[in-house]
């Protein structure tokens, strides 16, 4: 039976073809950019693989991929997660995963929605904020930047207490980090496909440039580097991620890893990069397309599918009048389903 894989992408138009037209290459295979309109609550799937790479733009693309998973479709990456994670949840997981991590505070926003009465809608929110404490612990020149997104948006150096405020002043309705500028000696982007392939790129953030080296690292920081990047893409679920480093006095700084969409450009990440991420990316589809994997379901709805260890489980109602009990009325004192 020929497998489905679709592509969801922006407007990225060197990665996308080249994809497609490989994978089509290979027998019992159609990929195609993946069309997506009205979507009914039980729908069939349509594809056994979606590469997603574009629904942290398209909300109705993000939508439609969590109920594709629900249907049986494999997505890369999970939508779900992708949908939960934020980069402050990132840093502090990766701190107790005993990675390198920059000083990192995260701040109240800014402005609110509308309806937001800030005399009566925030009685939880310290105010006014400590600035002195936050800053002597994170110390400057530091990064103000949003607690989710990516790109380098919304990203602001700065110097001082009054560089910050206004940055912090101008942040609008984001919600923020506070973040130790790492003043590197050197600097790596690792591409991270499949969980276990990981690609190490010397990085130029100067110049938003790739570098085409080999043996850039001593093997003790190349190392570090490598599993530091293997451990918090696999702690995060990521099929396709990337991982940035800053390195100083030899320690790896993990300073962007929730990239789920990561730069697959042709002419960003040169040819040489583009050939191997291109080879990995066929190669991981292809192989999640012929093991007819199926999505991960660790969460507590995956227990009441077909198949589930909660499946053919009753409710507290029918419990009670299989044991031969009167259930009697449930609407005036409730029932506990123990």
């Amino acid at each position: 039976m020929t497998k489905r894989i679709g592509l969801l992408v922006g407007w990225e138009n060197t990665f996308p073809p080249a994809f497609i037209d490989k994978l089509n290459g290979h027998a019992g295979v159609h990929a195609e950019l993946a069309q997506i309109g009205g979507t009914g609550e039980a729908f069939v799937k349509k594809y056994d693989v979606l590469v997603d790479r574009i629904s942290q733009e398209v909300q109705h693309y993000r939508l439609h991929l969590k109920a594709a998973q629900l249907a049986g479709t494999y997505v890369i990456n999970d939508p779900l997660w992708w949908s939960a994670d934020d980069k402050f949840f990132g840093f502090s997981l990766a701190a107790k995963l005993g990675c390198a991590i920059p000083k990192t505070v995260l701040l109240p926003q800014r402005d609110y929605i509308p309806s937001i009465d800030k005399a009566r809608s925030l009685r939880n929110l310290e105010f006014p904020l400590d600035w002195k404490a936050i800053t002597d612990y994170v110390g400057f020149p530091a990064f103000l930047k949003p607690a989710e997104g990516g790109g380098w948006k919304n990203v602001t150096k700065v110097n001082n207490e009054e560089e910050l405020l206004a940055a912090y002043n101008a942040s609008g309705a984001l919600v923020m980090t506070l973040q130790e500028f790492i003043d590197f000696d050197d600097y790596v982007r690792c591409i991270c496909l499949g969980r276990d392939m990981i690609l190490p790129i010397r990085y130029d953030p100067h110049r938003r440039c790739y570098l085409v080296e080999s043996g850039f690292f001593p093997p003790k920081l190349g190392q570090r580097v490598v599993d530091d990047a293997w451990k918090i893409c696999n702690a995060l679920g990521y099929d396709m991620n990337s991982v940035e480093f800053a390195i100083k006095d030899g320690v790896p700084y993990a300073i962007d890893f929730t990239n789920p969409a990561p730069d697959m450009d042709y002419h960003s990440i040169t040819p040489h990069y583009f050939d191997i991420v291109l080879d990995e990316m066929v190669k991981l589809t292809l192989r999640v397309a012929s093991e007819g994997r199926t999505p991960r379901v660790p969460y507590n709805f995956g227990d009441f599918l077909p198949g589930g260890a909660r499946a053919t489980e009753l409710g507290p109602i029918a419990r009670i009048i299989a044991a031969g009990g009167q259930p009697g009325d449930a609407t005036g004192g409730g029932v506990v389903a123990r």
